[in-house]
């Protein structure tokens, strides 16, 4: 793992996306951003060495169950955390269910997302 972790923000809400690339900041992350699943999709496929997505499950265009699935057929090692602001049961069930590794509900403490990332980088 490099000293540069290159991490994929799917997230289509600015203000949310600028407090993540801050926090994220603290660990010298190269950050990539997308607004929707499809560019999410897209960026990963373009990048390919990518070491984490942070995905939003609510966007437009194409959901983040949809781009989870997708990214996970072609690379199921990459691992990818779910972010919602539906804090409820069965969104963190399809959450998984679509393949994401894990779940950060919104809204997420800078500590949180830190220890996530930290636990996915070098755990």
């Amino acid at each position: 793992m490099s000293d540069n972790p290159k991490i994929l923000i799917a997230e289509d809400v600015e203000s949310n996306y600028l407090y993540l690339n801050a926090v994220l900041s603290k660990i010298n992350a190269q950050i990539y951003w997308a607004k929707n699943g499809q560019e999410a999709v897209d960026i990963f496929r373009q990048e390919n060495n990518i070491d984490l997505i942070l995905m939003d499950l609510q966007m437009p265009e194409m959901n983040g169950y949809e781009a989870t699935r997708l990214i996970k057929g072609e690379y199921p090692e990459i691992p990818i955390i779910a972010q919602t602001a539906f804090a409820m049961s069965d969104d963190r069930e399809k959450a998984l269910d679509a393949g994401c590794d894990d779940y950060l509900a919104k809204p997420i403490k800078s500590k949180d997302l830190l220890n996530i990332v930290e636990k996915y980088l070098h755990g």
